[in-house]
């Protein structure tokens, strides 16, 4: 991980970004919160320049996806909200939004957010290459389980047989044996 740009544990920043619609988002009010200024304030300036925040950059929560964050408790309740849906921002709005919040410290906020946005791939990332190698080794062991059983079988076969009366060993000279 680079510097640090802003005195802020990653913990905090990656707790307040969420899976929505199969994206990683961040909810206007943390970016606010993140960035110093009013959720109001970070919505006008975003409002002002709708045209650089096309659906992959933002978007606005629907009436179920409120639901289903109220009762994660990520959202605390619905009256929080004022009656409005929130924003949320993917990496992208993000970064854009460094550009619509002028200033060193938003500017800096937001590398610091792409910073932890680029943790998350890596760790997704880490965790598929994980998985595929858990994968392989389950594959093989199956394999020698497979061999194993037919170990077995072959030896369970040799054990069953039932064996006969054996004769006496040794060497018959003629008819008798020495």
């Amino acid at each position: 991980m680079t510097e640090k740009t802003v005195g802020l544990p990653d913990e905090l920043v990656l707790s307040k970004i969420f899976q929505i619609r199969s994206e990683k988002v961040m909810l206007d009010r943390d970016l606010a919160e993140l960035y110093g200024v009013e959720t109001r304030a970070l919505n006008q300036a975003v409002k002002r320049n709708l045209d650089r925040f096309p659906e992959k950059f933002m978007f606005q929560l629907t009436s179920e996806e409120v639901d289903e964050m109220v009762s994660q408790n990520v959202i605390p309740s619905k009256q929080i909200l004022g009656g409005a849906f929130p924003r949320v921002f993917t990496e992208y709005g993000v970064l854009m939004l460094s550009n619509v919040l002028k200033g060193k410290s938003a500017i800096k906020m937001s590398i610091r957010i792409i910073e932890m946005f680029v943790l998350l791939r890596e760790m997704v990332l880490l965790h598929k290459d994980i998985s595929i190698l858990v994968e392989q080794v389950e594959k093989r062991l199956m394999k020698q389980d497979q061999k194993i059983e037919v170990l077995f079988t072959y030896l369970n076969k040799f054990m069953d047989k039932v064996d006969g009366p054996k004769g006496q060993i040794g060497f018959k000279v003629g008819h008798k044996e020495v």
